[in-house]
């Protein structure tokens, strides 16, 4: 089998998976954060778990780029090089700036990071080793693609939504503080889950821009991990909290 083969055929698996991870998730919460109650079998300190989670993204998929035969240099390199930078932002952050912020001391199941785990890494093959070597390449032209464009825009929206939903959450508690409280502010004033709104809306416009399999799988399973967990966050909020607001929606703002 030769690495072409063996590559479509994990993203076909990934989406197969994806097909009956979602409607899991809609029936019972992946067990971590304030979805945990009692956890089961070993745990991780949470911060370690989401380091050792994350760190695949980054760096799987920068060996895979950088190793790769793609240029990274020059106008024919440069949609590579900015796809990269953009990937590589939002993972460097994740894996390695975001765990130390965390205020809640909650432990993670290492089924639950060990998933992650696998996921983040079988993830960041099929997207870096797709960009830097089994891709056509993109050349100068797609700098102006429209597709290119707009999913950039995209995924820059989504960062920024992102990135102030999370900096909303981890100062809802003055230090020392302990338990939970209603987020306000930005997208928070329609919606209970803006920081995975945004996370959808990034991965969207990464596929938009890469107009490739891997990347289209990476947002399906986005949605499929996050959609069900927006909707338990939600029904949580509501049974924790009388007075929360009634007209907030889980994930999409006037929608649902």
């Amino acid at each position: 089998m030769d690495e072409a083969t063996l590559h479509r055929g994990l993203l076909y698996g990934l989406l197969a998976v994806a097909a009956v991870v979602c409607p899991y998730l809609f029936l019972s919460a992946a067990p971590y954060g304030r979805h945990g109650g009692a956890a089961k079998g070993p745990t991780v300190d949470n911060t370690l778990g989401w380091i050792l989670m994350e760190a695949p993204s980054a760096l799987v998929f920068g060996g895979c780029v950088l190793l790769g035969d793609r240029p990274l240099l020059g106008a024919a390199g440069a949609p590579l090089l900015i796809l990269f930078a953009l990937w590589e932002i939002h993972y460097l952050h994740r894996a390695f700036v975001f765990p130390f912020r965390l205020r809640s001391r909650h432990r993670m199941p290492l089924l639950v990071m060990g998933s992650g785990l696998l996921f983040t890494s079988l993830n960041g093959y099929v997207n870096g080793r797709w960009l830097g070597h089994l891709s056509p390449g993109y050349g100068a032209a797609w700098l102006v693609d429209p597709r290119f464009l707009v999913g950039g825009l995209l995924f820059v929206a989504g960062f920024a939504i992102n990135f102030h939903a999370d900096w909303v959450l981890l100062h809802l508690r003055k230090p020392g503080e302990t338990g939970y409280t209603i987020p306000e502010g930005g997208l928070y004033r329609f919606i209970t889950c803006p920081n995975y709104f945004g996370e959808i809306v990034e991965w969207t416009g990464f596929a938009l821009a890469t107009w490739a399999l891997p990347g289209l799988v990476f947002a399906v399973w986005t949605a499929a991990n996050l959609v069900p967990r927006a909707f338990a966050h939600h029904r949580w909020y509501r049974s924790k909290f009388a007075d929360y607001p009634r007209e907030r929606r889980a994930l999409v703002p006037f929608a649902f």
